[in-house]
C-alpha cells in the first residue's frame, strides 16, 4: 500500500490503533480496535473497555488492513467521517 496524504480519507473503523503521544499522561501507550468514531473523538476497545480518545491531542499509529502500521496525527483526523471522506485534500509539491 502507498502511503499518501489520501490515507486519511480512509474507514479506520475496525481497524488496531495505538496512542503514540498525547497530552493526557494516561491514555499514552493504550491500545485497541476502533469500534466508533465522532466528529472529535476514537472510541478504542481497549482490555475490554470503551476508551473515548479525543483526536485533537493525540498522535496514532494504526495497523492498516495489509499490515502497514501508519502514523497520523489526529488533529488531521478531525471532522464526521463521512464529510472526512468527501473532503478535497490539497498537495503541498
Amino acid at each position: 500500500m502507498k502511503i499518501t496524504p489520501a490515507i486519511t480519507q480512509s474507514e479506520f473503523i475496525g481497524l488496531d490503533a495505538k496512542i503514540a503521544k498525547n497530552s493526557n499522561q494516561s491514555l499514552m501507550k493504550m491500545k485497541g480496535k476502533i469500534i466508533d468514531e465522532t466528529r472529535n473523538t476514537f472510541i478504542i476497545l481497549h482490555e475490554g473497555k470503551q476508551k473515548i480518545i479525543p483526536k485533537d491531542i493525540s498522535l496514532f499509529h494504526f495497523t492498516m488492513q495489509n499490515g502497514t502500521i501508519v502514523e497520523i496525527d489526529g488533529k488531521l483526523l478531525l471532522g464526521r467521517p463521512e464529510d472526512r471522506v468527501k473532503k478535497r485534500i490539497r498537495r503541498l509539491w
